[in-house]
């Protein structure tokens, strides 16, 4: 492997090791989701860039089809995460609720 690669594969585990300590360290669910969400496409990215001269073409096709894949459908997948923990648990809501007020 290139240092290339090695080094963007570090820093991609940088990013996941640091959303893990913020799934552990905050406090409410939104801010946990948004630590996860945030992070992963990001590691992904930086590791797929990074690695993509090391897998040939059919690789490089590979991985830009799973980037494409994992932007579409990763801010979703956190939104609905966030609209079920709003269902589920009022507790951590704001004190004014904007997605009941609309019309």
């Amino acid at each position: 492997m290139s240092a290339v690669a090695t080094v963007g594969s570090l820093v991609g585990v940088a990013i996941v090791l640091f959303a893990g300590i913020g799934l552990l360290r905050f406090r409410t669910p939104y801010a946990r989701i948004h630590a996860a969400g945030k992070a992963s496409p990001v590691a992904f990215l930086v590791i797929a860039v990074t690695v993509a001269g090391e897998v040939g073409w059919v690789g490089v096709g590979r991985l830009a089809l799973a980037s494409v894949a994992l932007v579409i459908t990763l801010p979703v997948a956190v939104h609905l995460l966030f609209r079920a923990v709003h269902a589920v648990a009022p507790e951590f809501d704001p004190p004014t609720d904007e997605i009941v007020n609309r019309s």
